[in-house]
């Protein structure tokens, strides 16, 4: 079994490309063309990421999300928040 090392800069392109898929999804947002509300599966089918990133993404406090009866929400809206306070450096 190979072990895989994982960079700052890795991070840095994997937090860089999470950024542009965040604003892919907020300008179809805007153009009407997506739901306010989506569900876990919809982000991570548009996202292109997996469960266990979506999970750190919420417990990190990254990603706001609303949990009604078990279904796990996220706002457009609320995305576009993250997306306007993260800065790109």
């Amino acid at each position: 079994m190979s072990a895989t090392l994982i960079t700052t800069e890795d991070l840095y392109y994997f937090k860089m490309e999470l950024l542009e898929e965040f604003k892919k999804l907020l300008q179809q947002q805007q153009q009407g063309s997506i739901k306010k509300y989506l569900k876990s599966s919809e982000v991570m089918e548009f996202l292109q990421i997996s469960p266990g990133t979506l999970q750190n993404l919420r417990a990190n406090g990254v990603l706001p999300f609303h949990k009604v009866g078990g279904i796990i929400f996220y706002d457009a809206e609320d995305i576009q928040k993250v997306m306007d306070s993260s800065k790109v450096q």
